[in-house]
This record gives C-alpha cells, structure tokens and sequence, in this order.
C-alpha cells in the first residue's frame, strides 16, 4: 500500500489538475455547484452498485469519480467572495477534522463509551448542543423515501426513542396491516386513508428491519436484482423455443417462472 507521503502527493495532483480543468477546459469551465449537484447523485448510486456488487476494482474507481467531485466543489467554492461565505479545499477539510474531534469524546476528550449505541447517542446529543433544534434536521429532505425512513429511525434512536424488543415493532407491524384492510375493506374506500396506512405498513417494516440486523433498501435491492435475472432467465427461455412472452397466459409464464427460480437461486 502507499505510504502517507504518497497519499498526499496524490492528492495534491488532483488539485493541480482541477486548477487545470477549471481554467483550460470549456466545461469544467461552465460548471456550478448546481450542474454537478445531479451528476455527483448519479456518482454517488455508481458507487452503491458497486459496493452491492462487492467490486472493489469498481469501489476504487467510483471513489476516485467521488473524490473528484468534492474537489470541484471547493474549487467553486474558493471563487466564492470570503465575505459571502467562501471557502476552499483546506478550510472544507480543517471543518470535517474539527467536526470528528469534537462528535468523539470518547476518543479526543475524557467521555467513556465502550459500544456502538452510546457512539450514537452522544453523537446526536453533542449536535443538539451545537444548537440544532432537532435530532432530524440532519436527515436530507431529498434522500429516498425508503432511505429517510431508516435514518430518521435510527435518528430518534440516538436520543432514546425506540422499542424494546423486535416483538413489540413486530406487533405494530401486524396492526398496521390489520389498519391498512379496514381501510381497503370499508364500504367507501377513500384513496388518500388507504394510502396513509400502507405508508404506515412501510414504516413498520422498515422499523422491524431494524431490530433483525437487515437494511431495508439493500435488502430490497437484492430481490430486485434477483427478480431481474430471473425475469430476463424466463424471457430467454421462451425466446429460445421460438415462443412470444406477450401472447402466452400466465400458467404458461407460472411455468418458467419455475424454472428461472430453480436456475436463479440468489
């Protein structure tokens, strides 16, 4: 592996070649914190793929894609008049150092915490402090929906809020189903009510995800991915007997379906 010095030598060829791009390439030239806002999402769920494909040749590039990014941005943000804020590679780096020393305590300072939960729950306490309002202002507003749930979870967990034990959020689980028929049993089904309590169903699960160790949007990507090739396992089946996927029943899908599980396990 390279050494500390090689780290930073590296890191300081980045920089040179940002001020490269910035001044000599027309659209580097162009950019905006706003132009790369959406590319850096996209870079950002590259990166995801590859960490659920385990490729860390992949990991390492897309890394390298990230790094790039925040390096742009300070970039911007060292053009930006001091007066309204600006900033650049060094002040952006000093902020996350000082923000880490003062978030561990426990590591820089003389508070005790010998498991991952007091972590966390001091964490949220110590932002509290540095005067935010709540323990959820720091959740996104754009994150995914599926995503936001489990962070503001484990948000309010932080500082206390939670169930005991995985049967108590399982039981809420079951009420909220048993919510969500009555919704869809009633005799005048109003969509809005029905649409309410199946985001409370979601909710549960996500909850109950929490307390059996698995993380919901990762979990469901699996079975999207498994769903996927199983899918496309079927279409190639019935390609193969010169069959059209369109105008067969769905017995006739049931069948390969079958044996696309049967090939795609996992």
């Amino acid at each position: 592996m390279n050494t500390r010095a090689q780290h930073l030598e590296a890191f300081g060829r980045l920089l040179d070649i940002m001020d490269d791009l910035r001044e000599k390439c027309p659209w580097d030239r162009k950019q905006t914190f706003e132009s790369l806002r959406h590319l850096t999402i996209e870079e950002t769920y590259e990166l995801a793929d590859a960490i659920l494909d385990r490729d860390v040749e992949e990991i390492k590039r897309e890394t390298g894609d990230l790094m790039l990014h925040m390096v742009f941005y300070a970039k911007l943000g060292s053009e930006v008049p001091q007066e309204e804020g600006g900033y650049d590679i060094a002040d952006a780096l000093h902020a996350i150092c000082d923000k880490l020393v003062e978030r561990h305590p426990h590591i820089y300072g003389d508070v005790e915490a010998n498991d991952e939960d007091t972590v966390k729950a001091n964490w949220e306490k110590l932002k509290l402090k540095e005067g935010k309002s709540s323990v959820l202002e720091g959740v996104p507003q754009s994150l995914p929906s599926l995503v936001k749930a489990y962070r503001i979870q484990d948000k309010v967990r932080g500082v206390g809020f939670d169930w005991e034990h995985p049967s108590q959020v399982w039981a809420k689980v079951q009420e909220e189903l048993g919510e969500l028929r009555a919704e869809l049993d009633a005799e005048e089904v109003h969509a809005g009510r029905v649409a309410d309590e199946f985001g409370d169903v979601l909710f549960a699960l996500i909850n109950y995800a929490r307390f059996v160790d698995v993380n919901p949007d990762e979990a469901l990507e699996r079975t999207n991915r498994r769903f996927i090739a199983r899918f496309q396992h079927l279409e190639q089946a019935v390609r193969a007997e010169g069959k059209d996927l369109a105008s067969m029943s769905l017995a006739e899908m049931d069948v390969y379906w079958d044996k696309a599980k049967a090939a795609v396990a996992s």
